[in-house]
């Protein structure tokens, strides 16, 4: 079985993820913590902490906030615990040690931790799976005990989890004294498997299967759970229910296109493929293929965004694909990330890849501005300002990030994923090491009981120059370096000796690498035109740029107002530009174009065609850089897809 590298035995100094991973300790958790105890006038409210000090005594009140807003406290802990194993800050564990004994004063004796239903709703537990968000809340809970034992050896919070955990277990399953229902919001399932890896208790291993076993039977729980006397919406009656919206249509494994909310769909999927994993379950495994491919075929931007529409942040149809009103939330591209993460270890293929890196680099990204200080919920592919205003189909989106949201599960999401980076960089396997991302690193690893260290030096994206160095023990390993989809001139060296190797599953496979072996892999990265599927409506008639695994996106302050009035020219060559000075070093594109000049003042329409309302078109030099950084400078209009000439 494939696993991750520990966290603490890889350091990343990139040149191009630096300005992330050094971000998110320095900046973004100290001023996540600002706003989770509502010190920062300038953001919305969090409650986050008062509500766990209110269920502990210590303060009077109510909850406040999301039914979920526990959530947030814990994706903040399992961000801290990923940056103490790779930078250790005794001031920052004292903190985080603090918070973890405050959420153990506010634990029910019988286990039962949750504010909202504490504080609010104490007899309404487990009485609302549909909305209430109890087991999701408990997913991440566990998520964040299981990263903060691991980094540091303490098991407070472990022990937290796992009574919390335990009463889980009583409470639901297959006997007749427990509920036989499912979390309207997957989340759990995942944190199961890490829990039991974590604690090698089997139960919660099978709860997990459990959970994913009895979704979608008949008749539908969420359904005969609102017939129950008593039933409280938390969302009113006007939410959207339906079951294909919490992926409860059908069994899982007779699902094959991806349904309802993104990230509810994909964090399912990430726990069907760990449990394909874990119980050798091909069945599981080929539902997870048709569910992947469904999505990155189908239903996915070239972004590697997800859920195409505002309204209930979901999966539409095939090719239904909006550029100025999709959701793309961005906690729907990080589970993304973790569902390719996790096909491309049980399949070995290291394909799925290409689609998690998609995502990583451009609308997980794109979620945080470059200051730390304030993020993106949505990520459109097109924007124009000024019709994004309130109570219009397109107020979900925003063209500047924002310094917090009322639901915040987005911001925290994104620092425990960069905080987490090196998780996605290797696998390994018996003496079997394979290379997934071309970030720039050192590791260091045991295989056979023999030290082994690996340094990976990259420019990447800027180059696909990478050099690979080993040490070793008196040991040799097998290295498998991914071929990523765009490059078509891959080539591998050993020590100044070119080799033709093999490939394995998108691998380039390498036999008995020793100690002092120089590899290195090149691969040329260009920037080339993409064109849409004719079934993408939207898209007919235009291009986007793509370089290596980076998009493009054309805004406003390099090429002026009215974006949509400009064509590409697609015989024009694209011309890289390197600006080192210019939002911490990017590749920009230039290209020639036509911008299409129009009267002022004139109808939206007419009944024939008048050519004096054009006046003519005038040839330009169009700029466009990579669309994570958008919005990173001045407010105003972007888009992705350009028309072309």
């Amino acid at each position: 079985m494939k696993k991750s590298l520990p966290l603490s035995s890889i350091r990343i100094d990139d040149s191009y993820w630096n300005r992330y991973t050094k971000l998110i300790p320095e900046k973004v958790i100290p001023y996540q913590w600002d706003v989770l105890n509502d010190k920062r006038s300038d953001a919305s409210p969090s409650y986050c902490l008062k509500n766990f000090r209110v269920a502990a005594g210590e303060e009077k009140g109510k909850q406040q906030g999301m039914v979920f807003q526990d959530s947030d406290v814990t994706k903040w802990l399992e961000a801290v615990a990923y940056s103490l194993a790779t930078r250790p800050d005794p001031q920052l564990e004292k903190t985080a040690d603090e918070v973890i004994a405050l959420i153990g004063r506010a634990q029910e004796k019988d286990g039962y931790l949750n504010t909202y239903f504490t504080l609010n709703y104490l007899r309404e537990k487990w009485q609302n799976l549909t909305e209430g968000h109890e087991l999701y809340c408990a997913g991440h809970l566990i998520e964040a005990a299981v990263a903060y034992y691991d980094t540091t050896g303490k098991k407070a919070l472990l022990e937290i989890a796992c009574r919390f955990t335990d009463l889980i277990c009583k409470t639901f399953g297959s006997d007749d004294d427990q509920m036989h229902g499912y979390p309207g919001h997957p989340e759990i399932e995942l944190a199961l498997v890490r829990l039991y890896h974590a604690t090698n208790i089997t139960r919660y291993l099978d709860l997990a299967k459990y959970f994913i076993d009895v979704r979608g039977g008949q008749p539908n729980y969420f359904y005969e759970e609102k017939k129950r006397p008593g039933f409280r919406h938390i969302f009113g009656e006007s939410y959207g229910f339906e079951p294909k919206y919490f992926q409860s249509h059908l069994p899982v494994r007779k699902q094959t296109t991806a349904e309802g909310h993104a990230v509810r769909a994909l964090y399912l999927y990430c726990a069907m493929a760990d449990l394909a994993e874990e119980y050798n379950d091909d069945e599981l495994l080929e539902s997870c293929k048709t569910l992947w491919n469904n999505i990155v075929q189908k239903r996915m931007y070239i972004t590697g965004s997800v859920g195409s529409s505002g309204h209930l942040e979901r999966f539409t149809v095939d090719y239904d694909l909006p550029n100025d009103s999709n959701y793309s939330e961005t906690c729907a591209s990080i589970a993304l990330v973790m569902f390719g993460q996790r096909m491309a270890k049980v399949t070995g293929d290291a394909s799925y890849f290409d689609t998690a890196e998609l995502a990583l680099y451009n609308s997980v990204r794109s979620g945080i501005s470059l200051d730390g200080e304030k993020y993106f919920y949505v990520n459109p592919m097109e924007v124009v300002p000024q019709v994004c205003i309130d109570h219009v189909s397109k107020s979900h989106i925003k063209p500047v990030r924002q310094k917090w949201f009322d639901c915040a599960c987005c911001p925290t999401n994104v620092a425990r994923t960069f905080t987490s980076l090196g998780q996605y960089i290797y696998f390994i396997e018996e003496n079997e090491l394979f290379i997934n991302l071309f970030i720039q690193n050192e590791t260091t690893f045991t295989i056979e009981g023999k030290k082994v260290t690996l340094s990976l030096v990259t420019d990447y994206p800027k180059t696909g120059v990478s050099k690979i160095k080993v040490k070793t023990e008196d040991t040799s390993i097998n290295l498998n370096i991914r071929i990523p989809s765009f490059a078509k001139d891959f080539s591998v060296t050993i020590n100044d000796n070119s080799t033709s190797g093999e490939n394995k599953n998108n691998y380039f496979h390498i036999s008995n690498v020793k100690d002092g072996d120089e590899i290195i892999v090149s691969f040329s990265i260009t920037p080339r035109i993409v064109y849409p599927n004719p079934k993408v409506p939207n898209n007919c008639g235009k291009v986007a740029i793509v370089r290596g695994p980076e998009v493009y996106c054309f805004e406003e302050c390099d090429n002026g107002e009215n974006l949509a009035a400009l064509e590409l020219d697609t015989s024009s060559p694209l011309i890289e530009q390197w600006q080192e000075d210019l939002l911490g070093g990017i590749m920009t594109i230039k290209v020639k174009g036509n911008r299409t000049i129009i009267k002022d003042d004139t109808e939206p329409f007419s009944e024939k065609y008048d050519p004096n309302l054009i006046e003519n078109k005038k040839e330009i030099e169009l700029t466009a850089l990579p669309y994570a950084f958008w919005c990173n400078r001045t407010t105003g209009e972007m888009l992705v897809w350009i028309r072309a000439c």
